[in-house]
């Protein structure tokens, strides 16, 4: 997934331009690279996408070269350019660039416009500091739209979400369902940006944050969830579906991105057949959310 990770001093900047149909791959392999500080897309107009990765040190042209070519091909690149950089934080720099977006009944922004977006009852200020998750992402807003949907039909009294980063779905189920939320992801880093971000967004009461991975922890074990979001990547949605089955209650639903669109058929098919069926799929730039519904239980004679 697109993201960032723990922060090192950045001072170099690997970029390639690419085919909107085919960045969000390229973003998805140099993301895998543990060499990668953070991975960023840029539209650049007529369906083109700018990806830059940063690192501390020069990366290996032929490696990286070789990397992009095995997932995206060769057809409509341009040139790998690998520079250094001068000295700045590059997190704070790219959160200017970023605009205002919305995602169904959810305008989202960050702090420096603050003011520009009127604070209406789903309007979402989102810091990522650190942590993934601002709705540029195809991903955050995909599981943004399936809950903006979810919602009309439903009031679940208790949501799970797994690998939260910013908090955002947290914070945005917190703010138009009259639910309890449990949140957690692995990286401390993430859990403290959810947590103040949750504060600047007046739902901290109804949201608590904890460091876990996956579901590993007492209070994920423990609830019943009517709704469950996990955007997170292809293996640990397909070693977290077990768990994932028995945290939600019959006839909950699960909201699953993290997802490229060719690997849509795999997660289906796991918890296919752990007793969910597929409600409906949205599709953004190269990225799939799925949302699943767990079976409820027939009654036998016996019941």
């Amino acid at each position: 997934m697109v993201g960032q990770k723990e922060i090192e001093p950045v001072t170099y900047v690997a970029t390639i331009e690419a085919p909107a149909s085919s960045a969000a791959t390229i973003a998805a392999g140099l993301e895998e690279d543990p060499t990668a500080l953070a991975v960023m897309l840029f539209e650049c107009g007529n369906h083109r996408v700018e990806v830059s990765a940063h690192y501390a040190e020069a990366p290996d042209r032929e490696r990286l070269t070789r990397m992009i070519h095995s997932v995206a091909g060769e057809n409509g690149l341009g040139a790998l350019r690998i520079e250094p950089l001068p000295p700045k934080n590059w997190v704070m720099e790219a959160e200017k660039l970023r605009r205002p977006v919305r995602a169904g009944r959810f305008p989202v922004h960050g702090r420096h416009d603050r003011g520009k977006v009127p604070p209406r009852r789903f309007t979402l200020e989102i810091d990522a500091g650190l942590a993934f998750g601002t709705a540029h992402h195809a991903t955050t807003r995909g599981c943004l739209l399936a809950l903006d949907r979810l919602a009309k039909r439903a009031c679940p009294r208790h949501v799970v979400d797994i690998g939260t980063g910013t908090g955002i779905l947290a914070i945005a189920a917190a703010k138009v369902l009259n639910a309890h939320i449990v949140a957690s992801d692995l990286d401390p880093v993430a859990v403290k940006v959810a947590r103040e971000n949750a504060r600047e967004n007046r739902v901290a009461q109804r949201v608590r944050v904890v460091q876990a991975a996956g579901l590993d922890h007492p209070e994920l074990r423990r609830v019943r969830a009517g709704l469950l979001f996990a955007n997170i990547l292809l293996r640990p949605l397909l070693d977290l579906a077990p768990p994932i089955a028995k945290v939600l209650r019959p006839g909950g639903a699960c909201v699953l991105s993290g997802i490229l669109d060719g690997q849509a058929s795999r997660v289906e098919a796991r918890f296919r057949s752990l007793g969910f069926t597929l409600d409906w799929r949205i599709r953004l730039d190269g990225w799939s959310t799925l949302v699943l519904c767990r079976r409820r239980m027939r009654k036998t004679a016996a019941d």
